[in-house]
């Protein structure tokens, strides 16, 4: 069966994507005898299978293709049509997560407008040419809540203080089976949206937060999997650099002052390592950063940072070598493993703004259950 869909449409995603017919074609083609040609998706009526395929890359749903209004081919609409590059080459699916959330920040915008629910930015923007350092303890006395140890809450505790600020903070999940993730660890959207990949280790997640917090003041969107080692590169570009160095100060606060006194590390002073562990556990940086940050500041030498780095990576080892056989041995004795999807973490902002929404007559319960993504029989919890 054929039905005429909205080529236009189409055209904007590969454009959006920067994917080229060959490998659009390529990719919807996979497991079929016959491939597809151009012309099968490139004329005016196209077969619902061929749709369906299409819909398969792009999860955007049928009707998406069949509407006849043509796309915003603009600046607004995507990252991608704003910016040229990214310091990431990021692979399909991290574009997909991208493009997920503009749409997901252009509803959230147009909903709060309906509802006359402010969610516009508030902290005013900076330069490189300002002091990372100045900035970060600035906004520690805004942005930064009570310490705990547990890292997943105070991961919470910080989307929070952000809220309370008006910058919107989302987590998304990638399941354990995905065949392609997300090659990106955060990103951050004009005017106030961050975005971060749920880690098995909070502190990278945290760092991350730190840093899209730095590119939010700046005021410079950017894609990124971020390499933690190169806390230490001197020749970063300059608003990876600057970002780099506002989160590591904002997290380190008052310690940094005690890093930045210690003598050289190396083997007679075991490396500082007792200090290193209750800085760490104290800031939520974690102890390869901190050395990081020592060989950027020439406290420690390449070859004394290396075996350090060296140790923890065989460590890291260990502990992965000695959790799989700890599951192995469960399974032999025909323990099940237990495992659910992890939930990401909702920014109360985001929230708030739903639940104005509804109130004001925006939306129905459908849509919030939709939007906070959760069952209805769990939707008294969020509007009474």
């Amino acid at each position: 069966m054929k039905v005429e869909h909205n080529i236009s449409r189409l055209k904007y995603l590969l454009k959006m994507y920067k994917l080229s017919s060959v490998e659009f074609l390529y990719k919807i083609s996979k497991g079929l005898k016959k491939p597809i040609t151009e012309d099968d998706v490139f004329s005016k009526r196209i077969e619902i299978g061929h749709l369906k395929r299409i819909d398969k890359i792009f999860e955007k749903g049928i009707h998406y293709y069949l509407d006849p209004k043509a796309p915003e081919n603009s600046k607004e609409a995507s990252v991608f049509f704003r910016k040229e590059s990214f310091e990431t080459n990021l692979n399909f699916r991290a574009k997909k997560i991208v493009s997920q959330f503009e749409e997901l920040k252009l509803s959230i915008t147009a909903i709060s407008k309906l509802a006359e629910f402010d969610i516009k930015r508030k902290i005013p923007k900076f330069s490189i040419n300002d002091n990372p350092e100045k900035v970060a303890i600035e906004f520690r006395n805004i942005l930064y809540p009570n310490f705990t140890t547990k890292r997943r809450d105070f991961l919470k505790l910080l989307i929070s203080k952000f809220a309370d600020n008006n910058i919107l903070v989302f987590e998304f999940v990638e399941t354990h089976n995905r065949k392609e993730k997300a090659n990106i660890d955060g990103f951050f959207l004009k005017p106030n949206v961050i975005v971060l990949k749920r880690h098995q280790y909070f502190r990278r997640e945290i760092f991350t937060l730190a840093h899209e917090l730095g590119h939010f003041l700046l005021d410079k969107e950017e894609v990124e999997l971020l390499d933690y080692e190169v806390i230490a590169d001197r020749n970063l570009p300059s608003i990876e650099r600057w970002c780099n160095d506002f989160a590591f100060y904002f997290l380190i606060g008052d310690y940094g002052e005690l890093l930045n006194k210690l003598e050289p590390a190396n083997p007679s002073n075991d490396y500082h390592f007792d200090l290193i562990k209750t800085i760490s556990d104290n800031t939520h940086l974690s102890q390869i950063a901190l050395f990081t940050r020592l060989l950027f500041q020439n406290q420690i030498s390449s070859s004394n940072y290396n075996k350090v780095k060296n140790d923890f990576e065989e460590q890291f080892e260990k502990y992965q070598e000695e959790k799989e056989r700890e599951k192995e041995l469960q399974r032999e004795k025909g323990i099940k493993q237990r495992g659910s999807v992890a939930k990401p973490i909702s920014s109360p902002l985001f929230i708030s703004t739903i639940q104005a929404a509804f109130y004001e007559g925006v939306i129905n319960e459908y849509e919030v259950c939709k939007k906070l993504n959760i069952k209805p029989g769990k939707l008294e919890k969020f509007i009474q």
